[in-house]
């Protein structure tokens, strides 16, 4: 990112404009709380525009309302283009509706690509339909209706974002990208069909983009990387949100997980409809630096 315009961002998340959570429930925001604002004049920062904003969630709602509808629930997308806030989140306020917040200020950020931004809706989409390990409550201890933090970015690009590229042309779509060797070589391991090979590309791409924004939000001083994965085991599953080079990471396992979308999730057995070495899967499992495996 040019030095201009980091100066930028960094002089708009130090202007003071009220505390605003994540979620109204917890802490299902896509990203820990913050006070970054980029309002609609700044488009001109980068990002993506409105009409691509609107394709997005036009698309989240043709695809996964009938999945949403499956549950007794109904799908509902706020979109909220003029708000300036960097963030997403997930809520069920309203009886009977699975809701997602989506904010223009994270739609303009200079690192949030369309595919990027289909992925944050995956992943708040994930906090309903994720399955397990759903996030307890650190009090009592009972389990919650959104699965934590690494499961919703898991299963948004297993899962979600998977089916959302299914039928485009995906050879074409990472045809100017840039794309790693360690992820040309590791989907091609998994993958043989060339459309699925460019999908598992296109999604790693998409988390990589995601990653850069987690770890400019925080003003993280390690960039991101394919080839340098986070090494840390937790002892207990961590319900919160990980770091950038952690969810990269579980970005990137998600999209070799073979694991399609008609395989259903538990919401009690995380080791079901996806890949674990419980399953005998030796690529694409949930990281340790936040998952630990039953």
């Amino acid at each position: 990112m040019k030095k201009w315009l980091k100066l930028v961002l960094l002089t708009l998340s130090l202007i003071s404009f009220g505390s605003q959570a994540c979620d109204l429930e917890g802490n299902s925001g896509f990203m820990p709380e913050n006070q970054l604002k980029i309002p609609t004049g700044l488009k001109s920062l980068g990002g993506i525009n409105e009409s691509q904003f609107n394709k997005v969630m036009d698309k989240m709602i043709k695809l996964f309302s009938g999945a949403v509808a499956s549950t007794g629930r109904k799908f509902e997308i706020d979109r909220r283009w003029s708000d300036a806030t960097v963030n997403a989140y997930a809520e069920q306020k309203t009886p009977g509706v699975d809701r997602i917040v989506m904010f223009g200020g994270l739609a303009r950020h200079p690192e949030t690509t369309e595919d990027a931004m289909a992925l944050v809706a995956c992943h708040e989409l994930g906090h309903h339909l994720g399955g397990a390990p759903r996030k307890s409550s650190s009090i009592t201890g009972a389990l919650s209706w959104a699965s934590n933090e690494g499961q919703a970015d898991y299963w948004g690009t297993m899962k979600c974002l998977r089916r959302y590229f299914e039928g485009e042309d995906n050879t074409l779509a990472i045809k100017n990208l840039k794309i790693p060797d360690e992820v040309q070589k590791s989907c091609q391991i998994i993958y043989k069909n060339a459309d699925e090979l460019a999908i598992c590309q296109r999604a790693a791409m998409a988390g990589l983009a995601l990653g850069k924004l987690l770890n400019a939000v925080v003003n993280g001083k390690r960039a991101v990387n394919f080839n340098t994965p986070d090494g840390s085991v937790v002892t207990k599953t961590y319900d919160e949100h990980p770091q950038a080079q952690c969810r990269l990471d579980t970005f990137f396992q998600a999209s070799l997980c073979d694991h399609g979308f008609a395989e259903s999730v538990s919401s009690t057995d995380a080791n079901t409809g996806v890949c674990s070495l419980h399953n005998g899967d030796r690529k694409g499992n949930r990281p340790l630096c936040w998952f630990k495996p039953e």
